[in-house]
């Protein structure tokens, strides 16, 4: 599979919001909101929950900005960034199952729960915008 591939003006301009949102997201877990994200690491995973918060925003920054700035590994960047959203999908099951409170507006259930269906939202915009669809698509046509 290439690591860049053609992608539209559409997917360019998704493509960079998410990567902003990603480097925003990840300099936050580091700094104004790590105590709201420290919630969200599950009890039964046997590491600092700071040290999960630390590590998981210092992945989210280096997505963020290859995704940014790599040109050439777009797509696998893109498929690295919806394997992230996959591994970090079970701190937002416990988040609802133990009904843990965060960031003000996760305060209920139904927010929480409405929340787990942005996951599959976020790993599609990945795989979209960065044109991981396409190159894997492509891939298996040759």
């Amino acid at each position: 599979m290439k690591g860049n591939v053609e992608t539209t003006l559409t997917q360019n301009i998704f493509r960079i919001l998410l990567a902003l949102f990603m480097t925003y997201a990840g300099f936050s877990h580091l700094t104004f909101n790590r105590i709201e994200f420290q919630v969200q690491v599950p009890d039964w995973l046997p590491l600092s929950k700071d040290l999960v918060v630390i590590l998981s925003g210092l992945v989210e920054m280096a997505l963020g900005l290859a995704l940014l700035f790599w040109k050439k590994q777009r797509a696998t960047i893109g498929w690295a960034l919806a394997i992230f959203f996959v591994l970090v999908f079970p701190g937002n099951v416990a988040q609802y199952l133990d009904g843990k409170d965060a960031f003000g507006a996760l305060d209920s259930d139904r927010a929480r729960l409405i929340r787990l269906f942005f996951q599959p939202v976020l790993i599609a915009w990945a795989l979209w915008s960065s044109g991981a669809w396409r190159a894997w698509r492509n891939s298996k046509n040759k």
